[in-house]
């Protein structure tokens, strides 16, 4: 036999629904406050009710004791049951509806009362106040129980007192219209209540439809979670409201993007400043895994929509996937020129191998000077002009490349650029970036041409690219340097649209340039003006090269020299 499963102990305490948890404190806030606003209500009107049976006493007190009878009987009669005063205030007590009437002397005795065998005695409750000439307004005991009382002085025609009016109120009749008011009072607050507990119970099912009927704990633990995750992915995440502001962002978007939590509340225009950020995060610009860089870091931004009108964006950083990219992009180059190289070697050997075979040896040395003549004077050309060895070698390799592609890539005769560049290597990116996009444009075209044109004007860098190719059109000229834009096909490592806008962002950020024209005869000709780009004179920023004259090692491009073109 099975053993018998224990019994559920009953649990009292509050639900775990949010649902029912909200809904019983609000009919708790309901109710505590009808059952509160009634107990002060019930206060004031006790009160209310004992004032104005006051007021009532005294205002037939007042009217009594301004009848000229009254005081005219009191001072010729004697105070008997069937005397004039006794007769008068007992008329007035019964027109009144008042418990009682009495009228007495200078001395508290009685000329008239409710009850007969009370005339002629002395009155149970001071009256000194009355007969000093003050009205009075009281609730007390005396011989007929509890009443509210009004006292007022008795006057002659002489206005002096002779003694005093006391009226009294039944306090019994003063406390069942209380009672009787409390029913109505109730029924009023049962319909605050019921009014309430409804609006109770509308509140509680939306806020039970927006939380999808969450307890509050796991509320608690969703929120802990999402803090959690959120500043602990590697991935920028930003959300925002739908009136567009920045809601919150992560810690790795805020490391990516440079801003930090006084944006929050802010637009992505007066967070970031504009740009094709900005446009990305604030919806202006549509599409997937689109390109946006900040500062030296190149984004890649997926932005969502959101059910309450708002939107998260996502940000990574492809940063280092670009420069892999631009580094096998290189490489590629490189092995472009030494397949040249090695092509055209091999048509010299080919060559001297058949001069010597057919013995003509002065013909055969004449030609191999012929040879390394030409390498000779292409890397002097070079290097005379520019000094730089990085910029050197990445323009003769460059040549090789442009050889082997059908294009004649010159080094103009103004070129002069001394050895005192602050940062090489960014210039390198710049010279790199701006040829490989001039190879593209002329490629394949007739009589395809390149100039590179690279001077110093003081401690100012002004570099120009020409090419002969189709041109870029004025009312594109400004859209080639933003970030995404592209005419030519994506490599395979990522996507284009990149280098013309760092080279715009890395002039830029040293105070220069980056312009696009129309090159004489036409043809593109980019302008790159970056001051302070060179030492002042007599200053180096490197160790001295001790080899004197050309290197052979020019005759072939630097790998990772070129950037990704964006044209």
């Amino acid at each position: 036999m099975s053993p018998t499963p224990p019994a559920r102990r009953l649990r009292l305490g509050m639900p775990r629904r949010m649902f029912s948890q909200l809904l019983l404190m609000q009919l708790a806030i309901a109710a505590g406050v009808v059952v509160l606003a009634t107990g002060l209500f019930l206060a004031p009107l006790g009160n209310q009710l004992d004032d104005q049976a006051m007021r009532r006493a005294l205002a037939i007190a007042q009217t009594t004791a301004a009848m000229p009878q009254i005081a005219d009987d009191l001072q010729r009669s004697r105070p008997t049951v069937d005397g004039p005063v006794q007769q008068e205030a007992e008329r007035i007590r019964k027109a009144s509806g008042a418990e009682y009437v009495v009228v007495m002397d200078r001395h508290g005795t009685r000329w008239s009362h409710t009850d007969p065998d009370q005339v002629g005695g002395h009155v149970s409750t001071d009256p000194s106040e009355a007969l000093r000439g003050r009205d009075v307004m009281e609730i007390d005991s005396g011989t007929l129980g509890r009443s509210a009382r009004g006292k007022v002085p008795l006057r002659d025609d002489q206005n002096k007192i002779i003694g005093a009016v006391s009226v009294g109120i039944e306090y019994d009749s003063v406390r069942a219209r209380l009672i009787h008011a409390i029913p109505g009072l109730f029924a009023y607050a049962g319909g605050a209540l019921a009014v309430g507990a409804l609006a109770a119970w509308l509140i509680s099912r939306r806020v039970q439809r927006q939380t999808r009927d969450l307890a509050f704990s796991d509320i608690s633990a969703l929120l802990a979670e999402r803090e959690a995750m959120l500043h602990g992915i590697r991935e920028g995440v930003v959300a925002l409201d739908r009136a567009g502001r920045v809601r919150l962002l992560n810690d790795e978007a805020q490391r990516l993007l440079g801003i930090g939590d006084e944006v929050v509340g802010a637009l992505p225009d007066e967070a970031l400043g504009e740009g094709r950020t900005a446009d990305v995060l604030a919806g202006r610009v549509d599409g997937t895994d689109l390109i946006a860089v900040r500062g030296q870091r190149v984004l890649v931004v997926n932005r969502m929509p959101t059910d309450d009108g708002g939107a998260v964006a996502t940000l990574r950083d492809r940063t280092e996937l670009e420069q892999l990219g631009r580094e096998l992009d290189s490489t590629h180059g490189l092995i472009d020129a030494l397949r040249a190289q090695d092509h055209e070697h091999a048509n010299r050997m080919h060559t001297l191998l058949g001069l010597l075979e057919l013995e003509m040896y002065d013909d055969a040395v004449e030609f191999v000077g012929e040879v390394v003549g030409d390498h000779r004077a292409t890397a002097e050309q070079v290097t005379e002009k520019i000094e730089d060895p990085l910029l050197a070698a990445l323009l003769v390799g460059k040549a090789t490349v442009a050889a082997e592609r059908g294009v004649a890539l010159w080094v103009s005769d103004r070129t002069r650029l001394p050895d005192r560049l602050v940062d090489p290597r960014g210039l390198v990116t710049v010279v790199g970036n701006l040829v490989d996009n001039a190879l593209d444009a002329v490629a394949g075209t007739p009589h395809a041409r390149v100039e590179v044109e690279l001077r110093s004007e003081g401690r100012t860098a002004v570099l120009r690219v020409r090419d002969t190719g189709p041109g870029i059109p004025a009312e594109r000229r400004e859209l080639v340097f933003t970030e995404g834009w592209s005419t030519k096909k994506p490599p395979a490592h990522g996507k284009r649209g990149i280098g013309l806008s760092l080279v715009r962002r890395l002039a830029e950020r040293q105070g220069g340039s980056a312009t696009v024209g129309e090159a004489t005869g036409g043809g593109a000709e980019f302008t790159v003006v970056l001051p302070e780009a060179l030492t002042e004179p007599g200053v180096r920023t490197g160790p001295p090269d001790p080899r004197p004259g050309p290197q052979p090692a020019l005759t072939v491009p630097v790998p990772g020299a070129a950037e990704e073109g964006s044209r």
